[in-house]
This record gives C-alpha cells, sequence and structure tokens, in this order.
C-alpha cells in the first residue's frame, strides 16, 4: 500500500512538473523566435505573433497566455489535466481548441515518474534518493526535448546541455552510490565511454559523412546525454536498438500507404529517448535474451 501511495505522489509531481515544462516549451520557443528575427535569420511571422505575447515584460514576470487570444491564464487554468478536461480541451475565455500537446506532456511525465519508482533498479535508501530525484529532473529536460523535436524538429543546445549535465551529476552520483552500507562503484569508465561512442559518436559520423542530412546535430548532442544516463554498452546498444526498431514500426507502415516519403523529415529525438529510457530499466535482460538467441 505504501509503494502504491509513493507511486501515486510520483505521479502527481510528474503531472505538475509535466506542466511547467509544456509551458518552458512554449517560452522557449517564443525566445528562439526573438533570437533568429534579431540575428536576421528566416523565421515564422505568423508563429512570432502567435508566442511573443509569451515574453511580455521581464524573463520572471513571463505568464501563461492562450496562444489564440493572448489572455493571461489564471490559477484555475494551469491545474494539470483538471483544467483541460473541465474545459474540454479549450480555453475558456475565447473558446479555442487547446489541443492535446500540454496534457500529453503532464500525463507522459507522470507515467514516466511512476514506471521509474516502480521499476528502480536499486534498493532507495539513501543516495539513491538523491539519484532518483537527478534522475526525475533529467526526465523533465528530456520530456521537453522530446516535445520541441517531435514539434517543430529541433533539439535546441540550451535543453541539449541542460540534460547533458543533469546526465554529468547523475553518473557521477551513480558511480558512488551505497548498497548495504558499502560504497560501490557502479561505473565501468571503459563502459561508459564505449556508452558514449554507441549513443553519440556513430552518429556523430553519420552527421559529417552526411553533412547534417540523414542525422541532426541535436541528435548526436542527446546523444551524449543518453550515453551518460545508460553508462554501460550493454544497455547503451539496446537502447539504440530499440529506437531504430520503434522507428521501423512506425515509419515503414506511412512509407507503405505512402504518408510518407523516402527524404521525409523524422523526429528521431523521441525515438532515442524512449529507447534509452526501456533499456535503463530492461536493458540488460534484452541483452542477454539477445545473446541466447544468437546461438539459436
Amino acid at each position: 500500500m505504501i509503494v502504491v501511495s509513493i507511486a501515486i505522489v510520483c505521479g502527481v509531481f510528474g503531472m505538475v512538473l509535466g506542466s511547467f515544462a509544456g509551458a518552458q516549451v512554449w517560452r522557449l520557443r517564443a525566445r528562439q523566435l526573438v533570437a533568429d528575427k534579431k540575428a536576421g535569420e528566416s523565421y515564422s511571422k505568423a508563429e512570432y505573433k502567435k508566442l511573443s505575447p509569451l515574453l511580455k515584460g521581464k524573463k520572471q514576470q513571463d505568464r501563461s497566455r492562450c496562444l489564440s487570444c493572448g489572455h493571461q491564464l489564471g490559477l484555475r487554468d494551469l491545474i494539470p489535466l483538471i483544467s483541460w478536461l473541465s474545459t474540454r480541451g479549450r480555453c475558456r475565455y475565447c473558446d479555442k481548441r487547446i489541443g492535446y500537446f500540454e496534457p500529453l506532456m503532464e500525463l507522459s511525465l507522470a507515467a514516466a515518474f511512476m514506471v521509474s519508482f516502480l521499476a528502480w533498479p536499486w534498493h532507495l535508501a539513501g543516495l539513491q534518493w538523491v539519484l532518483f530525484a537527478v534522475w526525475c529532473i533529467s526526465l523533465v529536460a528530456l520530456i521537453m526535448l522530446v516535445a520541441y523535436d517531435i514539434k517543430w524538429r529541433i533539439l535546441p543546445d540550451f535543453l541539449t546541455v541542460s540534460y547533458g549535465l543533469v546526465s554529468l551529476v547523475f553518473v557521477v552520483l551513480r558511480g558512488r552510490q551505497s548498497l548495504n552500507d558499502k560504497i560501490v562503484n557502479d561505473v565501468k569508465l571503459y563502459s561508459l565511454a564505449i556508452a558514449l561512442i554507441i549513443m553519440s559518436g556513430v552518429y556523430g559520423v553519420l552527421y559529417l559523412i552526411s553533412k547534417g542530412k540523414w542525422i541532426g546535430l541535436g541528435d548526436v548532442k542527446l546523444g551524449v546525454g543518453l550515453g551518460l544516463i545508460l553508462a554501460s554498452w550493454q544497455t547503451a546498444f539496446v537502447g539504440l536498438f530499440l529506437a531504430n526498431l520503434i522507428g521501423c514500426v512506425l515509419v515503414i507502415p506511412g512509407l507503405a500507404s505512402k504518408k510518407l516519403k523516402a527524404n521525409s523529415e523524422i523526429a528521431f529525438g523521441p525515438l532515442l529517448a524512449l529507447g534509452s529510457f526501456i533499456s535503463f530499466f530492461v536493458g540488460a535482460r534484452i541483452m542477454d535474451w539477445l545473446v541466447i538467441a544468437s546461438f539459436f
């Protein structure tokens, strides 16, 4: 009962942070458009007009607003999921559709927090709670990266660097985790180095060979953070395998139905993130199955 209660609390925290993450993604996009405009680069004027009200006043005074009418949102409009359900996915001020972007982020992060707690590979005691907290922070940055990549096919440097730094803190703490009152080094440097090569180096080579046509530089940077999180070549290999497998499952039907073309732009960041998330918890088992299957 206690485990279920804590899992529910984790889900609620995830939903709240998912709501925060959703708001920050829109603000980050607005700041990117402002920066592009000042730099004289091409940008969507319609999108700029739509999102610029989010940056009224000083940064610390930014307030959430309806993206259709610009009305500043109150507390009752910002309750994760409940506010969206109570208005049936519409703005209570202009009745325009809000969309599924925010509630999906809230539900995704809530589910990720709950699964992480229930499937956490180590006993949660002492330093492990700190490690778990850092993991949850990394998930917030990761869900923002996933949402941004799905919506705009870009992985912003600010988010990839932030995620990489949190991942670095995570792997350092993991390398000094406390188990049975003994300090155990759970991270082997050679395995960590291979994990970074698998998750980032391979895509770095593809990026250089194709000059950015096959893979984006953002995916290469994201791979660094994911490699640090996974911290072993086995889970990194499985994470990359799952990312490509999920990609094939999603892309092949699209190509067969001609909804996608051979040169269609695919957001690969979310696939890397999902594959790595799954591999973090069950990657070692999947690797064992793959090894056993190779003998038959």
